[in-house]
């Protein structure tokens, strides 16, 4: 699989390349705390590569850029190339940089060494969190460049092309704590590429004949994380609909499998052309930060990136000026109450789930933390799991659909150790909810 730019866009990025390098200005070595991976931060205003970073288990190779304005506690982009593409490929190719410059976020640049150079989104290790292969690599990565430059972890985006698309799909849902939110340009649902024999192709998926329902490409991604009930990241989707590498349908099961992980459902709130040939859909929200947006370009083949969609990039993301437009509560947003009855070491909770939004729920999973002593020896109304901690109660066959508006009682008997609260915030799909 290979994203070409077109011969006069990748003319010119192999000349930049070339004049950067004859001028000594592309790379720099490594400084002696960057080699023995310190918290030195790298030198400014130079892309500089940083060995020694961390767990590494696939050796993929790490490049930083960090601008010489660098803001304090910066925001970190990760940047993930195309099949046959590097860190330094990617670097030169896009605007990222110098929107780094005017914006003063680090990025990092990945760089797989494996003779594809295609990164891996197939292996069982990489679609699990913490399983090995790059996932673990980039995570390492992140974590040398927040302890570097102090930077602020809860604005930690990734973007990427192809097989970096693919990858920025991986790591959503191998670490949705990790990352606020991601943009990939012609990839596959997280899962689609899975193979189990070695190979890093799967042309079923290439070729968008893998057709699932929202739901089950929804519990891929949960599956990568089992137990996770925090929030999950927003993603914008890019796809071409001539695209003749990764097929036209993959950008429709993209579509499916974020928008059920975000538990916005199917239907757009908001649809626009802010470019001839372009249609964007919004799903949970209307604004530049909606929970999932997708923009589809018509007649547009698989080399689908070019210079000014990173602009379009960083708006999502929030990483323009001032921060961007502040995000927009969800369309399919919830509203949960909860009552407790106690007794020396025991308590019922009574919850009351309500579809705030404008789309009918069909299957819902509402996440919460139990206080610590907190054990539940029954429910009612939903499964509950596990026991303790932070538990999910997944829907009755009866109960499963909920329109607009209309709510569900559910409850559930615990023990106690002393503390009889009730929980203190609740998540519907992955989605905070409002309580009280």
């Amino acid at each position: 699989m290979t994203t070409p730019h077109s011969p006069r866009r990748a003319l010119r990025s192999v000349l930049a390349v070339l004049v950067l390098l004859l001028t000594g200005a592309l790379l720099t070595v490594p400084t002696a705390s960057a080699r023995a991976g310190a918290t030195a931060a790298v030198p400014a205003a130079t892309l500089t590569e940083v060995t020694g970073f961390g767990a590494n288990p696939s050796n993929l190779r790490m490049y930083v850029y960090a601008p010489a304005g660098v803001t304090a506690h910066p925001a970190v982009l990760v940047a993930a190339h195309w099949c046959g593409g590097s860190g330094p490929a990617m670097h030169s190719g896009t605007e990222y940089a110098q929107l780094a410059d005017r914006h003063g976020f680090v990025i990092v640049y990945p760089s797989v060494t494996r003779s594809s150079k295609c990164f891996d989104v197939s292996s069982p290790q990489a679609l699990r969190r913490g399983g090995g292969s790059d996932p673990v690599g980039v995570k390492s990565m992140i974590d040398w460049v927040a302890a570097a430059y102090s930077a602020d972890t809860s604005r930690v985006f990734v973007t990427g092309i192809s097989s970096g698309a693919m990858m920025t799909n991986v790591l959503l849902a191998d670490y949705p704590d990790v990352f606020a939110a991601g943009a990939a340009f012609a990839g596959v649902p997280f899962g689609c590429f899975a193979t189990t024999d070695g190979s890093e192709w799967n042309s079923a998926c290439s070729g968008g004949t893998v057709i699932r329902t929202p739901q089950q490409w929804g519990d891929l991604v949960r599956g990568a994380h089992p137990g996770y009930t925090g929030p999950r990241p927003r993603v914008q989707l890019w796809h071409g609909t001539e695209d003749g590498v990764l097929r036209y349908p993959n950008f429709g099961e993209e579509i499916k499998q974020w928008t059920d992980v975000r538990g916005t459902g199917q239907s757009p709130a908001a649809t626009d052309s802010p470019q001839s040939g372009w249609t964007r859909t919004r799903y949970g929200g209307t604004g530049d930060r909606a929970p999932v947006e997708a923009i589809s370009l018509q007649g547009v083949g698989h080399d689908l990136y070019a210079w000014g969609m990173a602009s379009r990039v960083l708006t999502f993301f929030g990483l323009d000026a001032d921060g961007g437009p502040a995000p927009e509560p969800p369309a399919g947003a919830c509203r949960v109450t909860v009552s407790t009855t106690a007794w020396n070491t025991g308590l019922t909770a009574s919850v009351t789930l309500t579809n705030t939004g404008a789309s009918t729920l069909n299957g819902w999973r509402l996440g919460f933390i139990l206080p610590a002593g907190q054990t539940i020896t029954n429910g009612w109304g939903a499964t509950y799991a596990p026991a303790s901690g932070t538990v999910t109660a997944t829907n009755a066959p009866y109960n499963g659909t909920l329109a607009p508006n209309a709510s569900v009682t559910v409850g559930y008997q615990a023990n106690h150790t002393g503390d009889s609260a009730p929980p203190g915030s609740f998540t519907l799909d992955g989605t905070a909810c409002t309580t009280g």
